[in-house]
């Protein structure tokens, strides 16, 4: 698999919807008779700009939690109310009331790495979410807008959904078993009119942290750029695939095939097994690792039928 650049990639970096992940649209490549689209240049642009200025001095270092970057909330909405995905030897479930149902799509993934960010900048585990809503869909990368299907109606449904659910993180080595069982928040307190989102309001919006979860983002944190989960996220999966592969390759010394069975098991265990699903997953997969090689263009990786080979490269966020 060959290093690609941000104009080799034309017709792979339209964002996918959260609510169709599976079914990718791509943008048909530009020729001399019709300039790129508004979205396309954009992103080319800001594609662009991830390599001139490191995430630290354009004051765009986030962090993420560990655990949902080894294993992976649902791409898409999840029958029932129980969801599990494997990575080797670490299993995160997720658990939600059956009247709420479990967090996914892209908001759930930004809303974690705000809220890991914040408690990484300040110590504390209160966090403030801003004065206004609009305030705060901005620092998510979201535009606010109503309807049915707008912004501000699926934030508010999807941090219901994230707050709601807990998590088990399952460790097996040999004979030995660690169990983890955390909820992420103790405490939310959303005081935004949702009708008025440039509105201030009286009392602060905030959202206290368990304390074990904020001890495991705290001490255990995943550096990201936060420039690129805003350029991915109409796509869960390249959020997932980029999060995994910054820091998968902060640690790769030599070539490291990683079968496309695992990947699947981490990333796709919304695909059936079975051949047809295997291929599904792998097409989806890839299609995903094209947007993220456009933000992490350094990334180094072959692939071959059984495989997926992760090489030694620069890392997306230095040391």
């Amino acid at each position: 698999m060959k290093p690609q650049r941000q104009f080799d990639l034309i017709d792979e970096i339209e964002p996918l919807d959260e609510r169709s992940d599976s079914s990718p649209t791509l943008v048909e490549p530009a020729n001399d008779n019709r300039p790129l689209s508004r979205h396309v240049e954009k992103f080319i642009n800001e594609a662009l700009a991830l390599e001139y200025e490191s995430a630290k001095e354009a004051g765009a270092l986030g962090f993420m939690a560990r655990a949902l970057v080894q294993a992976t909330m649902p791409h898409k909405r999840v029958a029932g109310n129980e969801f599990e995905r494997t990575n080797g030897a670490f299993t995160m479930a997720m658990l939600a009331p059956s009247r709420i149902g479990l967090p996914y799509g892209s908001i759930p993934r930004l809303l974690v790495s705000f809220l890991t960010t914040e408690a990484v900048r300040t110590g504390e585990r209160q966090i403030v979410l801003g004065p206004t809503l609009s305030g705060f869909m901005r620092e998510l990368g979201l535009v606010p807008t109503g309807g049915r299907w707008g912004t501000i109606p699926r934030l508010k449904d999807q941090m219901l959904r994230l707050f709601a659910c807990s998590i088990s993180c399952t460790y097996t080595a040999g004979p030995g078993l660690c169990l983890n069982n955390v909820i992420i928040a103790d405490k939310a307190t959303l005081w935004w009119e949702p009708k008025s989102p440039d509105q201030a309001t009286l009392w602060k919006s905030t959202v206290t942290l368990s304390e074990r979860f904020f001890n495991e983002i705290t001490e255990n944190p995943v550096p990201l750029d936060l420039r690129a989960l805003k350029l991915l996220k109409r796509s869960p999966m390249a959020l997932d695939v980029y999060l995994w592969l910054t820091y998968r390759m902060s640690y790769v010394k030599q070539p490291t095939p990683i079968p496309w069975g695992a990947l699947q098991m981490q990333f796709g265990a919304d695909y059936p097994h079975g051949n047809q699903g295997r291929r599904n997953f792998k097409k989806a997969f890839l299609h995903a690792l094209k947007k993220v090689r456009v933000v992490y263009p350094d990334a180094r990786l072959d692939e071959n039928a059984g495989n997926l080979i992760l090489l030694p490269s620069r890392l997306h966020i230095q040391k």
